[in-house]
């Protein structure tokens, strides 16, 4: 993750940190053939024509890769994770979450804002399908599927899976960061780019369901190909409403509007008892002209997205601990489509794909099945409010009404409920029923 934040580290660590996407140190063969044997069976050689065992396509923290060819001619790349990893992960994720319980006793105020065990959890959950195969490859084939629409982008054919073994087919070219930025046209690099962060939309907004770790080493590009995504272990998961909440930050970024954009940030999170949203408001409006019209050879949304957290948590915003895989992804793809194509917006790309995105959003709400639970909701509704009503006139029936008044977004204390009775009540009322009037007047 630090190889794509410049703002916490230099260069020159990102320089090596980037190594262990791709070039991690390199286990002998020799360790990882039992780990064939045991998910493909002791005559796993008869599966391949061909098995280049002496250099690894590519090398990383959980798994090495290797080229080979199946008897039907297909090249393919065959994923196989390193002996005793899971156990390591495991450790690693108990460690990380005893860190951020001894720091969220350390640091009560901040943890209150920023809950890091959550947004831990968060990305432990993105990652499980990388410690399992066959999670992966239906991570694959589904997001194969949502990428034919896209005519400069695909992503692997699964050919075989078990728990620590994937066969699939072999991304041609290299990785992003390595292309050669002049072998391809311009329109082809353009295309290429507007194609990876449109496919990326499409999983925040309407599938709900992305790539979690599209960073350099996981995009192949090679020229007059398509673009390959590869590595779908690391998946993020978001809901409708935190997915409306991003659509509705992007839009108010694309409009240049920070007070729009604070909204969207504040209805990812939640407010606190101490928040200063009129001042969080215009750190914001600060921002957000920088943003709207950058190109990403002069943004990197990465150190975008911690000045918005240092606003948000010396503001007292609490912040959804979604947005720890949600921005990892996003500062990914950015951080890869740089490489080849830093001239392109991410907003402007964004205001290309709105009419598609909002097309389906809207052929989404009037489904079948959102009309059914339209009407359910419906229904629901009218009994609690029915209850509620039942409840309001025995009140009045009894002469006693109480009211809990809300100042800037909290609740009155409960020892400071006040019970109004008779003419009081009807005043109350009254007054409340004006007040909304001329609200929706205005």
């Amino acid at each position: 993750m630090l190889a794509t934040r410049p703002d916490f580290v230099p260069q020159v660590m990102i320089d090596e940190l980037e190594k262990l996407h791709d070039q991690a140190s390199t286990l002998p063969f020799g360790a990882l053939e039992p780990v064939l044997a045991e998910d493909l069976g002791r005559d796993w050689r008869h599966r391949f024509r061909e098995i280049d065992t002496e250099r690894p396509l590519g090398t990383a923290s959980l798994a090495q890769v290797y080229r080979a060819e199946l008897y039907d001619g297909r090249q393919v790349a065959v994923k196989i994770q390193r002996p005793g990893i899971r156990a390591d992960v495991a450790e690693d994720m108990r460690l990380l979450r005893r860190a951020a319980r001894f720091g969220a006793r350390r640091a009560p105020r901040f943890n209150q804002v920023v809950d890091v065990e959550a947004m831990l959890g968060v990305i432990f959950d993105a990652m499980r399908p990388e410690l399992d195969f066959v999670l992966e490859a239906r991570n694959m084939r589904q997001a194969r599927k949502a990428a034919r629409e896209f005519e400069h982008l695909t992503v692997p054919r699964v050919i075989l899976a078990t728990p620590r073994v994937l066969v699939q087919s072999l991304a041609p070219g290299r990785s992003i960061r390595e292309a050669d930025r002049d072998a391809f046209t311009v329109r082809e690099r353009e295309a290429i780019g507007r194609d990876l962060l449109a496919f990326m939309y499409r999983g925040y907004f309407l599938d709900r369901t992305f790539h979690a770790d599209p960073h350099p080493g996981n995009v192949f590009v090679a020229p007059g190909r398509k673009a390959t995504l590869i590595d779908w272990g690391m998946v993020g998961r978001i809901d409708r409403p935190m997915s409306n909440s991003i659509l509705l930050l992007l839009l108010n970024l694309a409009m240049n509007d920070g007070a729009g954009a604070a909204r969207a940030w504040i209805d990812m999170g939640s407010t606190t008892e101490w928040s200063e949203v009129p001042a969080f408001a215009g750190d914001m409006a600060s921002l957000v002209p920088q943003v709207a019209t950058a190109s990403l050879e002069e943004l990197n949304f990465g150190v975008t997205l911690t000045a918005v957290l240092q606003y948000s948590t010396r503001r007292g915003i609490r912040t959804s601990p979604m947005v720890s895989v949600l921005g990892k992804s996003f500062a990914n793809i950015e951080g890869s489509i740089r490489h080849l194509c830093p001239e392109l917006s991410l907003v402007e790309v964004f205001s290309g794909e709105l009419s598609a995105i909002v097309t389906d959003l809207v052929r989404e709400a009037c489904s079948k099945e959102q009309a059914v639970r339209t009407a359910l909701e419906v229904i629901a509704g009218g009994a609690v409010l029915s209850q509620q009503l039942r409840g309001t006139a025995r009140d009045l029936a009894h002469r006693e009404l109480a009211f809990r008044v809300a100042v800037n977004g909290q609740g009155a204390p409960s020892g400071r409920t006040r019970r109004l009775r008779g003419a009081e009540a009807v005043l109350a009322l009254g007054a409340l029923a004006l007040w909304q009037r001329e609200r929706r007047r205005k």
